[in-house]
């Protein structure tokens, strides 16, 4: 689940919330991630923290940060509760997927915003 946290944080735009059954399994998740990211968008990640845990581990690329979690973690620390009020980014999944119910809808008149953090930041 993607939720748009930009009006209730000043840090980032967005959340990506994502769990895995097990250690290896969040390490691999983190891994695809930062390869996709990285060879098809030129993005190179700011900050990695708790990969060595592989309970929870957050990449942090400016202007969204990515949380992938133990699924335990994730039941525990309820990042999706905590988030439920803000506005849920469409990420344009297959039919099939759920989306957690707790979010609100973006706006579609707000339009699609870019979450492509630009090349030229300080």
């Amino acid at each position: 689940m993607a939720v748009d946290v930009a009006q209730q944080m000043g840090l980032t735009d967005a959340f990506l919330i994502a769990s895995a059954g097990s250690e290896r399994q969040v390490v691999s998740v983190v891994d695809e991630i930062e390869d996709v990211l990285t060879q098809q968008l030129t993005l190179d990640v700011i900050r990695r923290e708790g990969k060595a845990g592989g309970r929870w581990v957050l990449l942090d690329y400016g202007h969204f940060v990515v949380h992938v979690q133990h699924e335990e973690e994730r039941v525990f620390y309820a990042l999706d509760r905590l988030w439920k009020d803000a506005p849920l980014v469409d990420l344009g999944l297959a039919d099939g997927v759920a989306v957690d119910e707790g979010g609100s809808a973006v706006d579609p008149d707000e339009g699609q915003r870019d979450w492509t953090p630009s090349r030229d930041q300080d």
